[in-house]
């Protein structure tokens, strides 16, 4: 994936907490349910030693429905962001401005395409933190992985994250694949706006709402994903010049290992126990990006209404 280089960046859609700390206290349950890799493993473990399904607001699938508490939101500094991250050439250039240049395109996206479908969209900010952090969801640390709290309407992420997609997990990585796991956590963001998260039951299982949750946020990632070379910054060049074969084959291959039944069998007890799953299987994850990125249309990521999620 290439950026252009004379696309204009946002770095207000990020709030970077980086060189910040401190742990909040009260909140709802951590919500989401995004890719996040030790995240999706306390799942796994969480369910196979009892947990059951969560049903409090914005809890995690799987039953994991708070990660602690503490006193103060982090610190935000966006100094250093906003003066080396204004234009494609720093996505280019730089793993963090990519990031930003991946919101900035994914939130101009749907803020054109959701009034389409009659509902005004929203843009909010991801957090960029180090570590832990405090949310409206609860306090989080970088074990949970990238999330969405729909308490507070941000997405957070330890950027340490994708480093471990490629040493923990084995997976191609890349820009686009980063890509790809913003795409999904904005899908819940989505969700949320379109009053899907508030009608599922939180159980867990492969036919489970929960399941049909996190495949439509890959659909809506992979709808984004067809329309991403289009979709222009505020100076109308579009932020992403050019997407190969090379970055969706990463991108499927990144789904196929965060699927439950992937998880079960390479990190869990070696089997895999359908009843247990809240994302969905490698095979499915894979066939509902695909779908959402050859199809380009989010009335395609139904995943409520179809009799089978492949």
């Amino acid at each position: 994936m290439q950026f252009n280089d004379d696309a204009q960046l946002d770095t207000s859609q990020v709030q970077d907490a980086r060189g910040g700390g401190g742990m909040g206290r009260g909140g709802l349950a951590v919500g989401g349910g995004g890719l996040g890799l030790v995240g999706l493993i306390v799942v796994v473990l969480f369910n196979v030693l009892g947990g059951g399904g969560g049903s409090s607001t914005g809890a995690l699938p799987g039953g994991l429905s708070s990660l602690g508490q503490g006193s103060n939101p982090s610190t935000v500094d966006n100094t250093e962001l906003s003066s080396s991250c204004k234009t494609g050439a720093d996505a280019n250039a730089r793993s963090d401005c990519a990031i930003v240049a991946d919101i900035d395109s994914v939130q101009a996206f749907w803020a054109a395409q959701l009034p389409k479908e009659g509902t005004r969209y929203t843009k909010v900010p991801t957090v960029f933190f180090t570590g832990q952090t405090s949310t409206g969801c609860g306090a989080a640390d970088s074990g949970v992985g990238p999330f969405y709290c729909p308490a507070d309407k941000k997405v957070y992420i330890d950027l340490s994250f994708f480093d471990e997609l490629k040493t923990q997990f084995g997976a191609t990585g890349g820009a686009f694949v980063n890509a790809y796991v913003l795409a999904h956590e904005y899908g819940h963001h989505v969700q949320d706006l379109l009053g899907i998260s508030d009608k599922i039951d939180r159980k867990t299982g492969a036919n489970s709402d929960s399941v049909r949750l996190e495949l439509q946020a890959d659909c809506f990632a992979g709808v984004w994903a067809n329309h991403a070379t289009t979709v222009p910054a505020a100076n109308g060049r579009p932020f992403i010049e050019n997407l190969t074969q090379a970055d969706i084959t990463a991108a499927l291959d990144t789904a196929g290992r965060i699927g439950d039944d992937w998880i079960q069998s390479h990190l869990g007890s070696g089997g895999v126990d359908q009843s247990k799953f809240t994302h969905g299987s490698s095979a499915q994850r894979q066939k509902w990006f695909d779908t959402g990125y050859k199809g380009g249309d989010p009335k395609g990521c139904d995943t409520f209404s179809a009799s089978s999620l492949g």
